[in-house]
């Protein structure tokens, strides 16, 4: 290691005095101003982990859904999935190094992981559309360099792209070309090949409306377009030509408000639907005749997926040879899960709120469906059931089975394996919707979500609320979780759970019930609880 030079570079990115950071799910999310050193500190740690494993990293330089004025950063490994939870840690010490212990922080790390400084390093990055990424993204450049490292910057791509291209640069081309244009070719290529298997392909015209939230996923929409025929039509809103990243359109505005974003003009019974920021989330919706809106979440996204995986199996006969399943989270609609478990007679198991606790579990199957209610997720097929597939759809003499074979195939090219990718995700579900002949409205007819209501209460110290069970059950403070047991006594079809955030000092509660004036009085009974048990801050929690 270059000590003059890594001197030289970090006093060019020097740290705010006071400022402490904390790698999480997300990666590392702030005020945009107050980022600069932690890039140019992660293009070390990417380095650092590129010569650990001797393979590719990405880096990418994002907020997602945040305002416009933030920025963050996170790593990605080598086969496209997020970075391994013993170099969350590194990355936070990394971030919080004093300027004078950052070589000694560095040292460190590579006794404690094996980090040999004289191997090769790789390391592909990509940024949003934020003011502040492109700035950043040197920053990251920087931190490579000071380590010798080698790196490919893609600019303005979705975070889906990144980790695609990282997935296919560590596989030898196995998994695809690392290229945007290969990312295009498959995908595109996959989606045409499904629906030509459709009955009604010779009519085929798809209208959809998508809020694009002002970001990056507008300019890798129209940059795809090209790679459809004429037939396949995508109205792109929220382009970012006028309005800014995130304001009031997007996926997690949508799903937050349960409101159609600005900027689109919604007709009755019309498909829309809504990427988020870095493009990898998506919430469909419509307005009905009579003026309602209807939101359709990644719990209504998992469900189509799972029928569609789940017919095609049985088709092919492989049930049995191969186990699917469903991965949910606490905040999953409670109606979702009794249609999957007793309608679709599909396992389904819940995890840790985060993604990577479902994609984790999504893992132990052969077919493992995931989505996060907030519209981020994904399919996952083990490599056994993958080669179980391909084989079929060469070798099956059966013509209906072969025909199905060839559905999973195509599905399993047109899924984005290595996280959620509103832009994949959204080809799946228009693929889907063609084959079975689906308008949005029955689609959403599947079944009704319970209504239910999100509330937050500010603590002292959020650290006082511990959970079990999936953060389903809250073991401390004593009597909270009995308090909660007795207020979901007192209504229909309720539910309850509460849990401390990641990031502040709020408790987060759920509840849903059979109507939404009750789903709202429990929301409200359980912020009291909380209040009361968990040292809340400020008056008490209003009714709603």
């Amino acid at each position: 290691m270059d000590s003059e030079a890594l001197r030289k570079f970090s006093a060019l990115h020097p740290r705010p005095a006071g400022l402490t950071l904390h790698y999480g799910t997300a990666g590392f999310r702030s005020a945009a101003q107050h980022l600069d050193h932690v890039v140019f500190r992660m293009g070390l740690l990417a380095a650092l982990r590129s010569k650990a494993v001797t393979a590719t990293i990405g880096i990418m330089v994002t907020a997602s859904h945040n305002p416009e004025e933030d920025n963050g950063v996170k790593l990605v490994d080598p086969l496209g999935e997020m970075l391994h939870p013993s170099w969350e840690e590194y990355a936070t010490q990394l971030a919080n190094a004093e300027e004078q212990e950052l070589e000694k922080v560095v040292t460190e790390i590579c006794q404690k992981a094996a980090v040999n400084l004289h191997k090769d390093a790789s390391v592909f990055i990509g940024r949003d559309t934020r003011p502040s990424s492109k700035k950043l993204s040197q920053s990251v450049i920087d931190g490579i360099q000071v380590l010798g490292g080698q790196y490919h910057d893609y600019g303005l791509v979705t975070t889906p792209q990144l980790h695609y291209m990282v997935c296919c640069q560590n596989t030898q081309g196995q998994y695809g070309k690392a290229t945007l244009e290969g990312y295009y070719e498959k995908l595109s290529k996959a989606f045409m090949e499904l629906i030509k298997q459709s009955h009604c392909s010779g009519e085929f015209q798809r209208h959809l409306k998508i809020d694009c939230a002002n970001g990056i996923g507008a300019l890798k929409l129209s940059e795809m377009k090209p790679y459809f025929p004429q037939e396949v039509v995508f109205h792109i809103y929220n382009d970012g030509t006028k309005e800014k990243l995130n304001h009031l359109c997007g996926a997690d505005f949508v799903k937050v408000h349960q409101k159609p974003p600005g900027g689109l003009d919604m007709k009755p019974n019309e498909r829309c639907c809504s990427f988020d920021g870095d493009a990898d989330r998506i919430v469909y919706y419509y307005k009905d005749t009579a003026g309602h809106f209807h939101l359709i979440d990644g719990d209504k996204i998992a469900t189509l997926i799972s029928i569609f995986l789940k017919e095609l199996l049985a088709k092919v006969t492989l049930t049995y040879e191969m186990n699917m399943a469903v991965v949910q989270t606490a905040y999953a609609n409670g109606n979702s899960t009794r249609y999957l478990q007793e309608t679709l007679k599909v396992p389904v198991h819940c995890v840790k709120t985060g993604v990577k606790h479902l994609h984790h579990k999504a893992q132990e199957f052969d077919v493992g469906v995931y989505f996060e209610a907030n519209g981020h997720g994904t399919v996952l097929f083990s490599k056994a059931a993958e080669t179980k597939i391909r084989q079929l759809v060469k070798e099956e003499k059966d013509n209906e089975k072969r025909e199905a074979a060839k559905m999973l195939e195509n599905m399993i090219d047109l899924i984005n394996q290595t996280v959620g990718d509103a832009v994949s995700d959204m080809l799946v579900i228009e693929a889907i919707l063609a084959l079975k002949g689906l308008s949005v409205q029955h689609w959403d007819a599947l079944y009704a979500d319970l209504p239910n209501r999100l509330l937050k209460v500010q603590v002292a110290d959020r650290r006082v609320i511990d959970t079990t069970d999936a953060e389903r059950r809250a073991l401390t403070p004593p009597g909270l979780q009995e308090k909660i047991d007795a207020l979901v006594q007192k209504y229909r079809l309720a539910r309850a759970f509460v849990r401390p955030s990641g990031t502040e000092d709020v408790v987060r509660i759920y509840a849903e019930a059979d109507t939404q004036e009750n789903a709202d009085a429990l929301a409200h009974e359980v912020s009291l609880a909380v209040f009361h048990l968990a040292g809340g801050k400020g008056a008490p929690p209003q009714p709603i």
